[in-house]
């Protein structure tokens, strides 16, 4: 979504060097046990209490009150909580306030509050957005393109309880690439849609350039945070067959002496492989890849 988009900055990361193919890691026998490791914290970063699994809804404040609890009179209905927990106020200029029914038994950020002011996950800064919980379920808002919604969790939600886990290729070291690094100053721009149809203008700082059965491939990355790791949104032939059709992710670490290593075992569905309830971005044109990928996750046998 896009988990947030934030403004890149400019970065000299080295020189242009002749491109590489494919390079396995270093130690063999290290390397299986090092994805397994990393499959072992995905599993439990996606099926944790506040995961993606456990989105119940994704619910869109129109401006003014927002009547919002699990009864069938209010404007917004949550599929867990009180009848009627509350209202929520949306300002023409976005600020947003909620007032707890009486009875509702919610807290606001953990504490038997109220009232109090919303803050959304574009504006929390290096906090977290204002969390609003009741019971097993939760919600904060989030800000898409100006569009406010409720993002709304539960730990008992059936995505969750039943999850059907994640399927993989067969962990492969020739998928672990080591790239070429192109630098671009100033850096790009590129265009990434939504799922909901949203589009954000994000910065590139540079390419990623490879080769695979003889044909050369490029990748273009952003950052989700000023100085983060590099974050790739791509599609290839495998998309809508073996694996997710909107996109998978793959982060990589920033480029060192002029590479950066795409590892694809590592490459994994977006949120909305396993929910309907989420916002990710959509692979751009320029990270279509026209070559089979067989690694990394490959589509969920859940997929809603």
């Amino acid at each position: 979504m896009l988990h947030r988009a934030a403004l890149v900055v400019a970065l000299s990361l080295g020189v242009i060097t002749v491109q590489a193919e494919t390079v396995h890691a270093a130690t063999p026998g290290d390397y299986p046990h090092e994805i397994q490791q990393w499959r072992d914290k995905r599993t439990a970063n996606l099926t944790s209490p506040t995961g993606w699994l456990s989105l119940i809804g994704l619910e869109w404040l129109h401006e003014g009150d927002n009547r919002v609890g699990s009864a069938a009179d209010n404007d917004i209905v949550l599929k867990a909580g009180p009848a009627h927990l509350g209202v929520v106020h949306l300002d023409k200029d976005g600020a947003m306030h909620i007032a707890l029914a009486a009875d509702s038994g919610a807290t606001i950020d953990g504490k038997s509050v109220s009232e109090a002011v919303l803050v959304d996950d574009q504006h929390a800064g290096e906090s977290t957005p204002t969390t609003v919980a009741f019971g097993t379920a939760n919600f904060y808002v989030i800000d898409r393109d100006g569009r406010k919604g409720l993002r709304v969790k539960d730990s008992a939600a059936e995505t969750r309880a039943h999850f059907l886990g994640i399927d993989y290729f067969a962990v492969d070291p020739s998928w672990r690439i080591v790239a070429d690094w192109v630098p671009f100053d100033p850096p790009h721009k590129l265009e990434i849609g939504s799922v909901i149809g949203t589009i954000d203008k994000v910065d590139v700082p540079g390419k990623a350039v490879f080769k695979r059965n003889g044909h050369t491939f490029e990748l273009l990355p952003y950052q989700e945070e000023p100085g983060g790791e590099l974050f790739f949104v791509l599609a290839d032939r495998t998309s809508g067959k073996e694996t997710y059709g909107a996109a998978r992710f793959l982060y990589a670490a920033l480029p060192k002496d002029g590479k950066v290593v795409l590892d694809f075992n590592k490459a994994y569905n977006p949120p909305c492989a396993f929910t309907g309830f989420a916002t990710c971005p959509l692979a751009p044109p320029e990270n279509r890849l026209d070559v089979a990928i067989t690694a990394g996750e490959k589509k969920y046998r859940g997929e809603h």
